[in-house]
Order: C-alpha cells, then sequence, then structure tokens
C-alpha cells in the first residue's frame, strides 16, 4: 500500500500499528489511549487490535507513566508513551531530565532506554494553557534526548518509526493542529534519516526556517510572498537535536538572509539557538541579520486571543520586509 490519503492522526497511527506488529516489544500507554483511542483518536483501535497488554489506559500521573516505561525499556521493551497535551507532560520532567536523558552516560552505554514519549503539542486549536504549549526548548536544552517536530502527516508516519526504531529516548512532538490535515502518504516510503531537514521549497531572496505547525505558516508566506514578486525558500527542521546545521546554512549562504518562524516564546528559544547557529555558520554570507517571528513571551493566551499570539502570515512577511530595507 502506498500513496494513501490520510491524516497525520492516522498516519501517526499506522507508523504504532506497523510497529507493533513487526515487533512484540513495542507497547503504547499513557491516559485515555486504550478503550477512547486517545482525545485526538491517535491510537483509536489500537487496543482492539493488539489487547490490552500491548495497548492499555494508565492512572492521570504523568510521572508514573515515565517512570513505568523507563522500567520496561531498562528490561528489553520498546515503551511508546502519550502525555496527552504538551502541558500535562511537566509533572513527568523530573524523571525526563534525572532518567530518561541521564541512563546510557550514567551507565557508560550498558543500559540504553529504547522508548518514545509522544507529546501532542502547540496551539491553532483554540484551546486553554496547559492544552497549547510548546515545550520543545525543555527538551532540546537536556542533553541525552533526541526531539523530532514532524509537519507532515508522511514525516509523523516515517520519523515515528525511526524514534520507535532508535536504541535511545526520542521526544515525538506532534502539532495538534496538523492532526486532521489530509495529505497522501507512502507508507512503503522508507523510514527517513533523523537528524535531517528538508528544503519545502527553494527560493533566491530569503529563507524562512520553520519546524512543526510552523511550517505550513512559513509555506503560506512564501506562496503570497510570491505573488508580490518576492522568491521565499522554506526550510523544515524536521529534527531539532540532532540539528542539520549542513542543510540550512548551505539554504542561507544561497539566499543571503534569513527568518527563523516557531509558535515558542522567543526569549531562550529553540529559534534563538537557530538564529545563533545560522549567524556563526553564515555571518560572510548573510545580506541582513537573521530575524525571527515567534509567540511573544507570555503565557498562552486564551482563545479568542491565540490568532494574534501566533504567527501568522503578515507578522513574516512584514519582518521579510525589514530584511529588504536593512540590506538595502
Amino acid at each position: 500500500m502506498s500513496g494513501v490519503t490520510m491524516t497525520m492522526a492516522q498516519a501517526i497511527n499506522t507508523a504504532l500499528r506497523e510497529a507493533m506488529a513487526a515487533d512484540e516489544s513495542v507497547v503504547v500507554f499513557g491516559e485515555d489511549v486504550g478503550a477512547l483511542g486517545g482525545v485526538f483518536r491517535v491510537t483509536d483501535g489500537l487496543a482492539a487490535t493488539f489487547g490490552e497488554q500491548r495497548c492499555f489506559d494508565t492512572p492521570l500521573a504523568e510521572s508514573g507513566i515515565v517512570g513505568m516505561a523507563v522500567g520496561m525499556a531498562m528490561n528489553g521493551m520498546r515503551p511508546v508513551v502519550e502525555m496527552q497535551f504538551d502541558a500535562f507532560a511537566y509533572p513527568a520532567f523530573e524523571q525526563i531530565t534525572s532518567h530518561v536523558a541521564k541512563m546510557a552516560s550514567r551507565t557508560r552505554g550498558r543500559v540504553r532506554l529504547p522508548m518514545v514519549i509522544r507529546i501532542p503539542y502547540a496551539g491553532g486549536i483554540g484551546g486553554v494553557e496547559h492544552h497549547c504549549d510548546s515545550s520543545e526548548a525543555y527538551y532540546a536544552h537536556t542533553p541525552g534526548l533526541t526531539v523530532l517536530v514532524p509537519a507532515t502527516g508522511a514525516d509523523a508516519h516515517g520519523l515515528l518509526r525511526a524514534a520507535i526504531h532508535s536504541p535511545d529516548p526520542v521526544i515525538f512532538l506532534e502539532p495538534k493542529k496538523h492532526y486532521f490535515t489530509k495529505e497522501e502518504v507512502d507508507v512503503t516510503a522508507p523510514v527517513p534519516p533523523v537528524g535531517r531537514a528538508v528544503v519545502r521549497r527553494a527560493g533566491r531572496d530569503a529563507t524562512l526556517i520553520a519546524y512543526g505547525p510552523s511550517v505550513s505558516v512559513a509555506l503560506a508566506a512564501a506562496e503570497q510572498a510570491a505573488d508580490e514578486g518576492r522568491d521565499l525558500g522554506v526550510v523544515d527542521i524536521r529534527s531539532i537535536v540532532p540539528f542539520d546545521d549542513e542543510t540550512v546554512a548551505a539554504t542561507v549562504r544561497a539566499t543571503g538572509r534569513a527568518v527563523v518562524v516557531a509558535e515558542a516564546p522567543g526569549f531562550a528559544s529553540v529559534a534563538s539557538e537557530i538564529v545563533a547557529r545560522v549567524t556563526e555558520r553564515c555571518f560572510h554570507h548573510l545580506e541582513a541579520p537573521v530575524r525571527r517571528v515567534t509567540g511573544f513571551d507570555i503565557p498562552y493566551p486564551p482563545p479568542k486571543l491565540e490568532r494574534h499570539h501566533l504567527p501568522g502570515v503578515d507578522r513574516v512577511l512584514a519582518t521579510v520586509d525589514e530584511l529588504q530595507w536593512d540590506a538595502s
């Protein structure tokens, strides 16, 4: 089967089914992932297909969920756990930073943790605080974790398969606003390499660098810019850790201008790190300072204000205009 039209949620479900069918050590658990199939129905039908021993519900105790996964991974299993919502993962943060990220280093590689922590994350659904956080910087700042952020159904399918196959822990951030976006997914395609960005659109005038839910915003901005006579490229990071400096730097050197687009607040963010890395590697090629378009440095706002908080096409293009002015 290839070239099947499905939502991102279905693509993730398909990846989980494939991994569970291929390897009995793969288990899926978390809050409401069993009979209900998850809040977003991402795990729909897995308990019925594979039984309650391999896809099951847990108490509302995120620290316990991750702690149990650590024990399972230490003993030969490959747990895939769901945090239900981004900010719900914070009670498990001590487990993640103290044990998940450090076990391999602590044991000098003798104990590896092949586990995946799935986190529906970011905004765009009209949710309230604790349901729309962009928490990628916390995980990216923690050595020992791989941090993946798909922007398409195809990458959600492929990168999740890669995450489950990994011998080390992976934080898998799923942009919830794209869960029900339909696209064609080739489920027979090779598993994409971890740590590789992809150029979604080539351009001559400036490069938009984005990941996860912001990739669609960057592409929409590039489309509108084309109507106005500007040629913008778009790079989809896909993997925050490890980071693909080679692809990003090569693209920016070709255009001389860059804007990073991300939903998270800008201060001490992944966007800040990308700006620093691009500036260090492309300084003599830059025609203007590297800019950011991010969420504001505030707690996530009420739903009526969400569209003002999240980076949009107008804010991106206004920032691109500033690049043109800086370069004049």
